[in-house]
């Protein structure tokens, strides 16, 4: 609610700041015009008080009910400048302040212990599966294939955010407080964001290099090299790095009411360039990712008639891929973009905080959870992975691939039966 200032209030105002000395009891303060001594006398004057000069001059009862009747109205606090001028300035109360808005978002005891056994489950699962999955990948590099080499550079995103996780079991169990300090809050913040966006580009690949397996199976076999792989790899690697080097050297940490809170754990800032991030960030990975799918599958359907063993393998790869994205990825971006976009918008009441904090901090667990679905696709689609899994877990060897696709040189067939 914006208020109009009579003359006669800021004249009041300019009187009253002049003649009241430093605040009272009730904590409300500003900063005074300098007395003869050059000490400051702090007050703040809510337009339409009185003095006690005016009060006297013919203040009724009358007049005295409308103005106790009245709405809070902002407070005028004056200030003074270099030269000595006072400045009056307004301190609009029902504007959120970093303090409050903190206190809107705060975490409840019991989401506090929700939070932290999701992030316990979630490291224990996501840091076995992809360290079995690394070292699988790692010991069979010589004969891997393209789709292996994105699986690998993968597996190593995913242990990476895993890693992290700690850090936020350690904030939700102290009551959201950050003890370990800065330089560990920036590093945080660039490897959950390096490695969620490093695994968003990374099945985009993998997505690719299937379309180019089924659809153009002959002439992809030149591009669809190990080589080529690991280049993209590092490609992907460098830019996604260089895009989030700035949380690197900008200050990540306030401290509010005696505690630490660190900005990259739910508490982003929000910006239109920050959505302009979003929007070139995810939406091209996730579109391309749909597009090489269906093309896919139009090529499966309207090609010549494949091994129901192949199709059924494809069709699971797809399903599976699709549905790390809709979990894990779109949530969050669709509420960040949410978020920034109220923010944007100005104002914003307590209740709305408090609901944008706690989707922040759903679709951040729903982003970590990537972590632990990976290795689920590659249970379901990399056989290798399948055997050795089953080897271990079983305690015997199980049979291999069928004998028909030994010895084979890459072709249209083991192109479509390859991950």
């Amino acid at each position: 609610m914006r208020w109009r200032l009579t003359a006669a209030e800021l004249s009041a105002a300019h009187t009253s700041a002049g003649s009241l000395g430093p605040a009272g009891a009730d904590g409300r303060h500003g900063i005074g015009p300098q007395s003869h001594m050059g000490s400051l006398r702090p007050h703040c004057w809510t337009p339409g008080q009185q003095t006690k000069e005016t009060q006297k001059q013919g203040s009724g009862h009358g007049q005295k009910a409308r103005a106790e009747a009245r709405p809070a109205r902002p407070q005028l606090c004056s200030s003074h400048s270099m030269n000595g001028l006072e400045v009056a300035s307004l301190s609009l109360t029902n504007i959120s302040s970093p303090a409050t808005a903190e206190q809107c978002g705060q975490e409840t005891p019991l989401e506090n212990m929700l939070f932290a056994c999701f992030y316990l489950l979630d490291f224990i699962l996501a840091f076995v599966g992809n360290a079995l999955a690394l070292w699988l990948f790692i010991r069979d590099h010589k004969s891997g294939t393209p789709a292996n080499v994105f699986l690998m550079h993968l597996a190593v995103a995913d242990l990476s955010c895993v890693l992290v996780l700690p850090t936020r079991l350690v904030y939700h169990f102290s009551g959201n407080h950050w003890p370990f300090g800065e330089i560990p809050c920036r590093l945080t913040g660039f490897l959950f964001y390096l490695n969620m966006y490093a695994s968003i580009y990374f099945l985009t690949c993998i997505s690719a290099d299937r379309f180019l397996a089924i659809v153009h199976p002959v002439k992809s076999l030149k591009l669809r090299r190990p080589f080529y792989a690991h280049l993209a790899c590092a490609f992907l690697w460098v830019v996604v790095a260089v895009a989030m080097a700035p949380l690197l050297v900008s200050p990540q940490t306030v401290q509010t009411n005696h505690t630490v809170v660190c900005l990259q754990l739910y508490r982003e800032k929000a910006s239109h360039n920050a959505l302009a991030s979003l929007a070139v960030a995810f939406t091209f990975p996730f579109v391309t990712t749909i597009t090489c799918y269906l093309l896919i599958i139009r090529s499966l359907r309207q090609g010549p008639r494949v091994e129901k063993r192949l199709k059924g393998k494809a069709v699971r790869m797809i399903a599976i891929v699709l549905a790390i994205f809709l979990i894990c990825f779109v949530p969050y971006h669709v509420h960040r973009s949410v978020y920034v976009l109220h923010y944007s918008s100005g104002q914003t009441s307590c209740t709305a905080q408090r609901i944008l904090a706690l989707g922040n901090r759903i679709t951040s667990c729903l982003t970590s959870l990537n972590g632990a679905l990976d290795p689920v696709m590659y249970f379901f689609v990399a056989e290798k992975f399948r055997h050795t899994l089953c080897n271990l877990l079983c305690g015997k060897r199980l049979i291999g691939p069928p004998a028909s696709f030994e010895g084979k040189t890459e072709s249209s067939l083991s192109a479509r039966s390859e991950l």
